[in-house]
C-alpha cells in the first residue's frame, strides 16, 4: 500500500499516523519528491482501512499495490534512485561506463589497464578477482590476491572498484570494495542476498540467464528487505534458442525497468554476446534506450587472456567507443530536453 500526502503535511499529524501504522506491525518507507511525500507502507496491510486513512487532511491518495516486490516499486518511489560511489554517481542522468578486464591477472595487467580506461572517460573500474566458471579445469581467478590488484590500481587511479562476490565465506574480503557485484549464477542465492543487504554498500545484481524481470526485481527486493537501498540492475544477456552469440541482449529491460522501478540499470553487452565487434552496435543501442550505465571488457592482450578474450576490447579499441557513448547520451539528453 502507498499512502500519498498532501505537499507540507502537518508535522503532527503526519506522526500521529507513522506511529498508528508502526502500531499496527507497518514498515514504513518515505519517498520525499518535489511536489509530494510517498509513505510506502510494507507489512500486512490486508486489515487496514483505506477509507479512514483516506480521510485524514494530510492524505492526498491510497493505493494498494498489488506486485510483490515493495521497496523496488516505482509506486513506493517516483523519483529515480541516485547512488553515489565515491567521487561519481549511477542514476541521476548520468552514464556511468565501468571497464575493465573479465579476471584480475596481475597487479601490472590491471593497474596499466584501470589507467587506460580512465584516460578515454571510463568512471569505475570492474574486474573479476574471484571467477565463477563452467568448467573446474577453467581459471577460478586470483582470489583475496586479485582483490588487492584491485585497491592498489584504485589507488593509482582514483577508480571505485566493482567486483563479484561469490560466497559468504569470502564477504569480510569485501569491507574495501565500492561496488559488490552479484552474478547472474547468485541472481537467487538468497542468503547471499541477505547477507549484501545487512550492509549498506552498494550492490549490483545481475540478471539470471533465464530470469523473468519480476524474479529480477524480487531479488532487488531481497537486498533492500535487508535495510539497503543501494542496489543496481544489471542485463547481461539472457538465455534464448539463438545459438550465434553467446547470450540474447535483452534491450527492452531498459525501458521495462525505467517503468517499474526507481533503481539504476546498467547494461554488460560483452557477457551478452561474447563477441568484441557486437560490443560497440550494442553499447550504442544501450544508451540510446536510456541506461544509466555501461559494464565494458578490457584486455591489454585479449588474445592471451585467461578469461573471456575474445569479447574483451583493446585499450586502443574501447577510447573511440567510449567517446561515442559519452557524446550519444548527451545527444539523448539533449533531445530529452
Amino acid at each position: 500500500m502507498i499512502v500519498i500526502l498532501k505537499q507540507n503535511p502537518n508535522r503532527d499529524q503526519l506522526e500521529s499516523l507513522v506511529n498508528w501504522l508502526q502500531e499496527k506491525g507497518i514498515t514504513i518507507h518515505s519517498s520525499v519528491g518535489e511536489a509530494h511525500t510517498i509513505l510506502g507502507l510494507v507489512g500486512d496491510t490486508s486489515k487496514l482501512d483505506i477509507d479512514l486513512i483516506s480521510a485524514l487532511d494530510i492524505v492526498e491518495d491510497v493505493k494498494r499495490v498489488q506486485e510483490p516486490y515493495k521497496n523496488a516499486n516505482r509506486k513506493f518511489h517516483p523519483e529515480d534512485t541516485v547512488i553515489q560511489v565515491g567521487n561519481t554517481q549511477i542514476g541521476g542522468g548520468t552514464l556511468t561506463i565501468m571497464a575493465g578486464p573479465c579476471s584480475v591477472e596481475s597487479e601490472e595487467q590491471v593497474v596499466a589497464i584501470a589507467k587506460a580506461v580512465k584516460a578515454s572517460g571510463a568512471t569505475m573500474l570492474r574486474g573479476g578477482a574471484f571467477k565463477p566458471r563452467t568448467s573446474p579445469y577453467s581459471f577460478q581467478g586470483l582470489g583475496a590476491t586479485g582483490l588487492e590488484y584491485l585497491k592498489i590500481a584504485r589507488q593509482e587511479t582514483g577508480l571505485p572498484i566493482v567486483t563479484e562476490l561469490m560466497d559468504l565465506s569470502q564477504l569480510p574480503l569485501f569491507k574495501d570494495v565500492d561496488v559488490i557485484q552479484i552474478g547472474a549464477r547468485n541472481m537467487q542465492n538468497f542468503d547471499l542476498l541477505k547477507a549484501v543487504g545487512h550492509q549498506d554498500k552498494p550492490v549490483m545484481i545481475k540478471r539470471g540467464m533465464s530470469a523473468t524481470y519480476e524474479e529480477w526485481l524480487m531479488s532487488a527486493e531481497y537486498v533492500m528487505a535487508g535495510g539497503n537501498e543501494n542496489v543496481i540492475l544489471c542485463e547481461r544477456g539472457i538465455r534464448t534458442f539463438e545459438s550465434y552469440t553467446r547470450n540474447t541482449l535483452d534491450l527492452a529491460a531498459i525501458p521495462v525497468m525505467k517503468k517499474l522501478t526507481h533503481l539504476p540499470i546498467i547494461i554488460d553487452p560483452s557477457h551478452a554476446t561474447g563477441k568484441n565487434w557486437l560490443v560497440e552496435p550494442l553499447a550504442m543501442g544501450a544508451v540510446a534506450t536510456g541506461c544509466d550505465g555501461l559494464q565494458i571488457e578490457v584486455h591489454n592482450d585479449p588474445a592471451h587472456a585467461l578469461c573471456d578474450g575474445p569479447q574483451s576490447l583493446k585499450p586502443e579499441q574501447f577510447d573511440p567507443l567510449s567517446k561515442k557513448l559519452l557524446k550519444l547520451h548527451e545527444t539523448m539528453k539533449g533531445l530529452e530536453g
